[in-house]
């Protein structure tokens, strides 16, 4: 799942696909995702010589707001895709550097990251991905509208619903509401249930092996059959030999040191 999110990627590339769209990036380029949406992230380009390097940081939509109040007002298209992806810019990338160094001053932290996430969040309202960071920031937008739903989706992933209720929910019409969802996430309200629906599953299999069928009605399946179609289609094996598969994968050793804490005050390495 994708979240309030931007990355920069120093070396390398990674690719992300959500739905049937593939987005692609590097080294030069950041990725933002305003919605939250079930994604496959897959490195495209890396070695042992040169691995996939990216830094990136989760960001609040009240912050953003706050920001808004000091900027001027800026005609933003009607609908907007929730993830995106572009080149960067100098006074980002310093930004950024800025923020990583505090790393090795983490007792400047609780001071200087706030004003250097404020100084990222601004140059990334004034570049071509702000128009969906403006968005999310307004409570009456739509993108903060589509967002209420998908929500009330995923607190509700095993219960069948209807477009009409969830458009009632966000004040839009349902022809209106199926378009900016659509736009969004590049997936309906139904596909994105079962999408969810799919990732939970494998997510369970995963915690705990057991019967897929018991999984698939866990998460609101009707049909063990339909389930194990639906699975292999999406993730390329059946329920019981992915969950297999990915158990038997080695786990690369995580190291620590005493900077962690600083790295989760301002943000996420990815």
């Amino acid at each position: 799942m994708t979240e309030l999110v931007i990355c920069l990627v120093l070396q390398g590339a990674k690719a992300i696909t959500c739905g049937e769209n593939v987005l692609h990036y590097g080294a030069g380029s950041y990725f933002v995702a305003s919605v939250e949406v079930p994604v496959f992230g897959r490195i495209s380009e890396a070695s042992l010589q040169k691995p996939f390097l990216g830094v990136g940081f989760s960001f609040d939509a009240r912050n953003i707001a706050d920001l808004l109040i000091e900027m001027p007002d800026v005609h933003d298209p009607e609908f907007l895709c929730g993830l995106g992806v572009s080149p960067t810019d100098p006074q980002l990338e310093e930004a950024f550097l800025r923020m990583m160094r505090l790393l090795d001053r983490p007792n400047e932290i609780s001071v200087m990251a706030p004003m250097i996430e404020r100084e990222i969040l601004f140059r990334l309202l004034r570049g071509p991905q702000g128009a969906k960071l403006r968005q999310i920031a307004q409570i009456d937008g739509r993108q903060s509208q589509v967002r209420r739903a998908l929500a009330w989706i995923r607190e509700n992933f095993t219960e069948s619903f209807k477009v009409e209720d969830l458009a009632r929910m966000t004040g839009m019409s349902a022809s209106v509401f199926h378009r900016h969802f659509k736009a969004a996430t590049t997936m309906t309200p139904i596909q994105y249930q079962k999408r969810f629906r799919l990732h939970e599953a494998r997510r369970l299999l995963l915690e705990t092996p057991g019967d897929a069928a018991r999984v698939a009605f866990a998460v609101g399946y009707e049909s063990a059959s339909q389930f194990s179609r639906e699975y292999g289609r999406l993730f390329g094996l059946p329920p019981a030999r992915d969950a297999s598969r990915l158990r038997a994968k080695p786990v690369a050793p995580v190291t620590s040191d005493a900077s962690d804490d600083a790295v989760t005050s301002f943000g996420r390495a990815i």
